[in-house]
């Protein structure tokens, strides 16, 4: 059995109070969300939770000796405040050098610029060439390791025939509007389709970048090592194959996954990513160069060791999660379905203790979620895609002050 089969599995109890009412039943091939349980309108201005471990059925424990006491202690969630509002399907956000964010808008395929504490966004441009529809538009957003001297900005997008990465130069000297260069493709033919087409980009520790893709909607392109879907690509900044790949010439990084939409590492440079399941489990993965992930043969734990098991998983109805982040010594996940934020706590590469959630049903889907600087989480909702049931501000980009426990 892999070292991952000692991972936790979470199944949470469908009566638990913890859980917003719905079933682990869904779509025969579920997109990223189908349903949100209703949620009142009012939205307040902060909000805190503390909230202890839910139960998990079924659930191994992990070894006393084993786990950390502070990242398996229960962690505490303010909402110090909303940085913007107003966002039509946000997706993608980046933070600049002196603290400022940009944030893409999936549909308008707009680049917006948000000041760090708040006030008139602006701008940037709008990224040419994008076609939206489905889960597809404008994606994922990073920034150049060297963005202080070269001001380039990486998108993930759709067009009509294919998902792509490019980079722009970004000129916030320019009028508002016109502040982008036209982009240059670096890596085109990502398989697109109305839904899974992953979209999260991220510089690694090691100066190469990430990309996260999704099967199209074909299950048979993620165990191709010839496609690019559903896999985790490793590019360098121009989109070749980043050396030292497992496949040479390859930029595959991993394969065997449905729909990456968040990538993280911690502090000792491990990859972390979530992964949409289809009817049973979503995933919390940690990611090694040339593992398979299993995708359509098993979805979640499976104890087969041609396949790399789950760190975490959850029911589809309690997470479909997309956006990562490592803080405080736990990987913090964006639940779309789920309307939450979860908290995985973490001793080296492997669960401390069952994922925690905060915010349950309080600010609606949850796209993003990115670490500060200064310690906090910045979270995104989407309420505005076509699947949430927006309210009054939607939608909304809040900062979280975070408690490891």
């Amino acid at each position: 059995m892999p070292r991952r089969t000692a991972a936790l599995l979470v199944a949470l109890a469908l009566g638990s109070a913890a859980t917003v009412g719905c079933s682990s039943a869904a779509a025969p091939d579920r997109a990223d969300a189908s349903s949100l349980a209703p949620v009142s309108s009012s939205v307040p201005p902060a909000a805190s939770a503390t909230t202890a471990a839910p139960t998990p059925a079924a659930t191994p424990s992990p070894s006393p000796s084993s786990v950390s006491p502070s990242s398996a202690a229960p962690a505490s969630v303010t909402v110090r405040g909303t940085v913007t509002d107003g966002l039509k399907s946000p997706w993608g956000l980046a933070v600049l050098p002196e603290g400022d964010l940009l944030v893409s808008e999936r549909d308008d395929a707009r680049i917006l610029r948000v000041p760090a504490n708040g006030g008139a966004k602006t701008v940037a441009g709008t990224v040419p060439g994008v076609t939206s529809g489905g889960e597809g538009g404008l994606l994922g957003l990073a920034l150049s390791p060297d963005f202080a001297t070269d001001h380039q900005v990486y998108a993930y997008f759709s067009t009509a025939s294919d998902n792509r990465i490019v980079r722009l130069d970004y000129d916030p000297a320019r009028p508002a509007g016109s502040q982008l260069g036209a982009p240059t493709v670096l890596l085109s033919g990502i398989p697109h389709g109305p839904r899974h087409n992953g979209g999260r980009i991220a510089f690694g520790p090691d100066g190469f970048l990430y990309a996260g893709t999704g099967d199209a909607n074909d299950r048979s392109l993620a165990q191709d090592r010839d496609s690019l879907g559903g896999k985790i690509l490793r590019l360098t900044r121009d989109g070749g194959a980043a050396p030292d790949n497992p496949f040479p010439g390859s930029p595959v990084w991993s394969l065997g996954h449905r729909n990456v939409q968040g990538l993280a590492w911690d502090p000792q440079g491990r990859l972390w990513a979530s992964e949409f399941g289809q009817d049973t489990w979503d995933e919390l993965n940690l990611i090694t160069p040339g593992a398979d992930y299993g995708w359509p043969t098993v979805e979640g734990t499976a104890g087969r060791p041609e396949f790399a098991d789950p760190v975490a998983q959850w029911h589809t109805a309690d997470a479909s999660p997309s956006g990562i982040a490592y803080a405080a010594g736990a990987v913090w996940t964006a639940a779309l379905r789920g309307a939450r934020l979860w908290r995985i706590p973490l001793d080296g590469d492997r669960a401390a203790g069952a994922p925690q959630e905060f915010l349950s049903g309080t600010y609606g889907r949850l796209r993003t979620v990115v670490a500060d600087r200064d310690g906090t989480l910045l979270l995104v909702t989407d309420n505005t895609d076509g699947r949430g049931e927006p309210r009054p501000g939607d939608d909304r980009i809040l900062r979280l002050a975070v408690d490891g426990g």
